[in-house]
């Protein structure tokens, strides 16, 4: 599994600082037509939102592969009665 979406979503993530510190530093107040905050926060909920989905999906996978590695045994419907 590649790491890439999880290093955009903190790329994504530090944009939306960068555009927060811009705005409190320099006033700024639109990039391009759309409102300044409008575009910090979409680009911050986008970037959270790859980050945890990676987490999760990684999380998931260690544990279908930690109750794979737990015994062959207990896939297959062996209670050990």
């Amino acid at each position: 599994m590649s790491r890439v979406p999880r290093l955009i979503g903190y790329a994504l993530m530090a944009a939306a600082a960068i555009v927060a510190v811009l705005m409190k530093k320099d006033g700024v107040a639109s990039v391009g037509p759309l409102p300044a905050v409008a575009v910090a926060l979409f680009l911050g909920m986008v970037g959270v939102m790859l980050v945890f989905t990676d987490m999760m999906v990684r999380g998931l996978y260690a544990q279908v592969d930690a109750a794979r590695t737990a015994g062959d045994g207990d896939a297959q419907g062996d209670d050990g009665d």
